[in-house]
């Protein structure tokens, strides 16, 4: 176990860790492969329940069926998933459909529809083949139970080449409370409220309105802070669920305990995201944007998120070219206030830019540096005393051939 202060990370956790939940996932058709294509994770209880959505004004019809489920009561008891399939840009045909495949699974679980709430992703603009979905929702319940999460997690995967999962135990009060996490999404990212997929679960005691803040606030500062490809997709969501099985007193700001569970949230929250980043389609590293010294943090965020979308930051650094002039000319486009008399650029550590003047620096060592797989930019601005960080990947050529084939 890795401890990080206020928090420990369990290795071996998943979405079922934390006292309630139970989770699987079963192979129905979607996919041409036999990877498991659709999942579920279950609560024994209605769970508090917090989530956020795409801004896309495509937002596909599973994201509107789950908010129809949650604001009929506010909470959930069963998240249900497919990939392979988006169910966006499907009309009146796919709200039927989303809502076929809630009914189905509240009916099988033997609870009410309001609990369920539903999400899909793959392809846009196909109607699910509702024979094979209705039959695999049908055999689910029996694949849904406590070891399932590693069976949920490989049932949202699309292009991903690997699982992202994360548990923390966090002490409240004297208990033991856990938050997991599991996550997907490898291309079209560059959320604007969310990540590709996303599904937390806690046993912690907290409202929904409390999990809603603490989500809100994590989202700003890591789903909504990657960027794959500068595409917003139209079924980006990220749904919390607390049991609240851990018992003790409520958790809400003002708890002894607050910050550290905000902690342990957040950290939960960037590491789905970094792994999203990291997973890029055909990507060969993980890149950190670091902007320090903005005038607002609304201007670090801004500056640092497009830096790491540029192209051509992205494509240096497959490269392994310390093109820095890339990195200047992002921060000059970003529409945020910038002294241009005043910026620093590092690399790993590298000095390659003062006060936006160029400064002589091993070429060599900075082309080793880049060839790794995590690269590290610093951007210091020296305006003020607000930063900000984003996570990104590479631009490779096998980003392009995997989109080009996508449907195929």
């Amino acid at each position: 176990m890795t401890l990080l202060g206020r928090f420990t990370v369990v290795p071996d956790g998943t979405v079922t860790t934390p006292q309630g939940f139970r989770a699987g996932g079963l192979h129905c058709g979607l996919k041409k492969t036999e990877r498991n294509d659709l999942g579920a994770i279950v609560c024994d209880v209605p769970a508090a329940v917090a989530a956020v959505y795409t801004l896309n004004a495509f937002q596909a019809a599973p994201l509107r069926v789950t908010q129809e489920s949650i604001a009929a009561g506010g909470r959930l008891q069963a998240m249900l998933v497919n990939s392979g399939n988006a169910n966006a840009c499907t009309g009146e045909q796919g709200l039927a459909d989303a809502r076929a495949m809630r009914e189905s699974l509240a009916r099988r679980l033997g609870i009410a529809e309001e609990l369920v709430g539903v999400t899909s992703t793959g392809v846009i603009g196909e109607l699910l083949p509702m024979t094979k979905v209705l039959a695999g929702i049908e055999a689910l319940p029996e694949k849904v139970h406590a070891a399932g999460g590693e069976d949920f997690s490989q049932a949202i995967l699309t292009t991903d080449l690997v699982k992202k999962v994360v548990c923390v135990r966090v002490n409240i009060g004297g208990r033991e409370v856990h938050i997991a996490g599991a996550a997907k999404g490898s291309g079209m990212i560059h959320p604007n409220m969310a990540t590709m997929l996303g599904f937390v679960t806690t046993d912690a005691n907290i409202e929904s309105k409390h999990l809603q803040q603490l989500l809100g606030e994590a989202t700003d500062s890591t789903f909504n802070m990657i960027t794959v490809d500068g595409d917003t997709s139209t079924n980006d969501m990220v749904v919390v669920m607390a049991s609240g099985l851990a018992g003790g007193d409520a958790l809400q700001p003002g708890h002894a305990d607050w910050d550290d569970f905000a902690a342990a949230f957040r950290y939960v929250s960037e590491h789905l995201a970094k792994a999203i980043a990291r997973d890029g389609e055909g990507a060969t590293k993980l890149i950190e944007v670091n902007v320090h010294g903005a005038v607002s943090q609304e201007a670090a965020r801004a500056i640092a998120k497009t830096v790491i979308g540029s192209s051509l930051v992205k494509t240096a650094c497959f490269g392994a070219d310390a093109n820095w002039g890339r990195i200047i000319a992002a921060v000059g486009r970003a529409g945020q206030p910038v002294n241009t008399e005043t910026v620093d650029v590092s690399l790993g550590g590298i000095t390659v830019l003062k006060q936006s003047r160029p400064v002589a620096f091993d070429e060599d060592r900075a082309e080793a540096y880049l060839k790794g797989d995590i690269v590290q930019i610093d951007v210091h601005l020296n305006m003020g005393e607000s930063g900000a960080t984003a996570w990104g990947c590479d631009l490779t050529y096998d980003y392009v051939r995997i989109n080009a084939a996508y449907r195929t």
